[in-house]
C-alpha cells in the first residue's frame, strides 16, 4: 500500500472508489518508473565518469613516465591528480547517496582548493572553517547507524 494517497474518493460507492484506486496504482507505477529511470540514469553518468577517470589516470601515468621534467612543477602534477580523487569521490556519492558520501566529497573538493589554490589567507581560513563545519556536521548531524554501515562495507 502506498504511504500517500493523490486522490481520495469521497464517496462510498464501489465504483467511485474502484476509479480512485486505479488512478492510485496507476500513479505508484509512474512513480516508480519515473524513479528506477534515473536510478539507471545515475548509474550511467558513474559508470561514463569512471571510464573517463581511467582514462585520465592513464594519460596522467603515460605523461609522469614520459615527460622527464613532469614533477618539476609539482602544483600541476597535484592538481590532475587531486582532480582525479575528487571524480572519484564524486563516482563514489553517485553509486552510493548518502549525507555521509556527500560530506565526504564535499571535503575532498575544498581540501583540494586548499592545497592548490594560493589565495589569500581569508579564504584559506574561509575554506578551512567550511572544512571544520562539514566535520562537525558529520559528527552531530549523521546517524551513526549510517556511519558504522559504510564502515562496516570498506572492510
Amino acid at each position: 500500500m502506498p504511504h500517500h494517497r493523490r486522490h481520495v474518493p469521497h464517496s462510498d460507492d464501489p465504483k467511485v472508489k474502484a476509479y480512485f484506486d486505479r488512478l492510485n496504482k496507476r500513479a505508484d507505477l509512474e512513480d516508480h518508473i519515473f524513479r528506477r529511470t534515473l536510478h539507471i540514469l545515475e548509474r550511467l553518468i558513474a559508470v561514463i565518469t569512471i571510464i573517463g577517470l581511467v582514462a585520465a589516470l592513464g594519460l596522467e601515468v603515460y605523461k609522469m613516465c614520459t615527460t622527464a621534467n613532469y614533477f618539476q612543477d609539482i602544483n600541476v602534477a597535484l592538481h590532475h591528480l587531486l582532480t582525479l580523487v575528487v571524480g572519484v569521490e564524486f563516482v563514489r556519492m553517485l553509486i552510493d547517496t548518502t549525507p555521509s558520501n556527500i560530506l565526504e566529497v564535499l571535503t575532498v573538493a575544498i581540501t583540494r582548493h586548499v592545497i592548490l589554490s594560493h589565495d589569500n589567507p581569508w579564504a584559506n581560513v574561509a575554506s578551512i572553517l567550511c572544512i571544520a563545519a562539514l566535520f562537525a556536521t558529520r559528527r552531530f548531524l549523521i546517524r551513526r547507524s549510517e556511519l558504522k554501515e559504510e564502515l562496516v562495507e570498506i572492510e
